[in-house]
């Protein structure tokens, strides 16, 4: 397949987008750092307290009160694994 010649203004917005993209994925990552430090904290926590790091009830708590506030196109079942994958890396962290 041949490609078109990219027009000017095609290729402007294409950068006006990725740069949106740039900043959103750096957000994502300070959110995550963020979030990695609380669930450390609570992993200290849970050690002091002499319980299990792992509690699926939480976890499956956290899932159901997402699913409801999803409004946007992300589908449910992307939407469970990306915050499974979350709570998965931040669960080990706390090992």
């Amino acid at each position: 397949m041949r490609k078109k010649a990219a027009q000017p203004f095609l290729v402007k917005r294409l950068k006006e987008n990725r740069t949106k993209i740039d900043l959103i994925d750096q957000k994502l990552l300070d959110l995550l750092n963020q979030r990695l430090r609380i669930a450390l904290e609570i992993g200290n926590v849970k050690k002091e307290m002499g319980i299990k790091i792992y509690d699926p009830g939480r976890e499956k708590e956290v899932l159901e009160r997402l699913s409801p506030r999803n409004r946007g196109s992300l589908k449910e079942e992307d939407l469970k694994k990306i915050f499974a994958t979350i709570i998965k890396v931040c669960r080990r962290s706390q090992r």
